[in-house]
């Protein structure tokens, strides 16, 4: 038999990448030099994914500001004292806030889709953001002359266009990313916020037929950034079962970096939907080791003892640096622990 494997989302941005968004955000180099960095480190983050063997590869998120928020880059009805997100290691990010309307994404995830399938001829997966976390910049006040209800009216419409463009662009897969959703329970333990996340995605997922949804993803996990995250100590029992109320055909979901993945994998194969698979995490971004083949197929043979086998897949828990900034792992050891769970999901497909 075959397992899929499928990377999550982002790779380290090279050093140069990295001082070129410095130059351009301190105003020494224009947006046409910096596009110039970004289409270098694309060429180079293909030519890399492809040496590794991976049967599916992405963009790298090598043009995103970061994964939650490329929708918003360029639009000027913004303030910067949005909602916090703390780290378990006290560090923070901080989303804006939106000051007007009518909302509209001024970037769409199909632009870095196109790119990246002229450089290659595998099958390219692109990720998009969650609604529910796009919700999250509509400020508890509300707009004056925007009310809530609007707003998330036209967010809706900008999401389904997100995926929508996507899959028409020939997207592999596209990936909706939701770490939000183990988060909301720490902000809310009730649950009632990740109702409300849930029913929003499925605003979203619900406009695509039952064969756009089998293209559709849905990734979760505790978040993670500069090796740190900002969810892990919430239980996954929490989670799991709403997660796959979502109608997305298929789900990937940290496992590597969980405590008890035994405890995970038996709620998830209570509550995994017969026409969706699974997609166990089987890779650490933040560990710095880079796993052995052998531990991934491990992983893999230990998670079909809760899962049908021809359901399964594997992926990384996480992207390894969802933003742009975040400098904690290179990009050697990213790709050296792609290898792995290239050649790990191999080894379990062999013995399964």
């Amino acid at each position: 038999m075959t397992l899929p494997t499928e990377p999550i989302g982002s790779i380290p941005r090279p050093g140069y990448l990295i001082d070129g968004l410095g130059a351009f955000a301190a105003g020494r180099i224009d947006a046409a030099a910096l596009a110039e960095l970004e289409s270098r480190a694309l060429a180079d983050t293909i030519s890399r994914f492809e040496e590794t063997g991976s049967p599916v590869v992405s963009d790298g998120e090598q043009g995103k500001p970061s994964f939650a928020t490329y929708p918003l880059a360029g639009l000027t009805a913004l303030a910067a004292d949005g909602v916090v997100i703390p780290f378990a290691d006290g560090h923070t990010r901080q989303l804006p806030r939106l000051t007007a309307g009518p909302f509209r994404y001024a970037t769409h995830a199909d632009s870095y889709l196109t790119r990246a399938k002229a450089l290659t001829d595998k099958p390219v997966k692109q990720a998009v953001i969650a609604a529910s976390a796009i919700s999250l910049i509509y400020p508890g006040d509300g707009i004056d002359g925007y009310p809530q209800e609007q707003f998330v009216a036209d967010l809706v419409n900008e999401a389904e266009a997100d995926i929508r463009r996507s899959l028409d662009a020939g997207a592999h897969r596209v990936q909706i990313d939701f770490t939000e959703g183990r988060l909301s329970l720490k902000l809310d333990p009730s649950g009632g916020l990740l109702r409300q996340f849930v029913d929003l995605n499925n605003a979203v997922l619900e406009r695509f037929t039952a064969e756009e949804r089998a293209k559709i993803g849905v990734h979760t996990c505790p978040g993670g950034d500069q090796d740190s995250v900002h969810s892990l100590d919430v239980d996954y029992a929490g989670l799991l079962p709403a997660l796959f109320e979502l109608k997305a055909g298929n789900f990937y979901v940290q496992l590597a970096s969980e405590a008890e993945p035994a405890a995970a994998l038996e709620v998830i194969r209570d509550h995994l939907g017969a026409d969706q698979r699974i997609f166990v995490g089987v890779i650490d971004p933040i560990d710095p080791r880079v796993e052995t083949p052998e531990e991934v197929r491990d992983r893999v043979v230990a998670a079909a003892k809760y899962l049908p086998a021809d359901r399964l897949g594997t992926c990384d828990d996480c992207g390894f640096s969802p933003f742009a900034d975040d400098t904690s792992t290179s990009r050697d050891i990213a790709f050296a622990k792609i290898r792995a769970r290239v050649e790990g999901t191999s080894l379990a497909a062999e013995q399964l």
